[in-house]
């Protein structure tokens, strides 16, 4: 593994994990009150977008990063269309 590839891991790792606290704490606890509708869902485009460039470069700690990112993007977009 070389060092860009080695630093896109790194990355990956750190932004996706970074996210995985407020996705468990809105999992728990139901409470959309707080997430804007129009900036999560543009939020989730951009991820899914992401992906696919992703994809599309064969470029893989932007896929795994953004296919995680992605599934808890849009298991919180449904529950704030849900809950709300």
């Amino acid at each position: 593994m070389n060092l860009s590839e080695l630093t896109g891991y790194a990355a990956a790792l750190l932004t996706t994990a970074a996210f995985v606290p407020q996705a468990w704490l809105t999992f728990r606890t139901r409470d959309v009150s707080g997430i804007s509708l129009g900036m999560y869902s543009v939020f989730t485009a951009g991820v899914a977008l992401w992906l696919v460039y992703g994809l599309l470069l064969g470029a893989w700690p932007v896929v795994a990063a953004n296919a995680v990112t992605l599934a808890l993007a849009v298991a919180i977009l449904v529950m704030k269309l849900r809950f709300r």
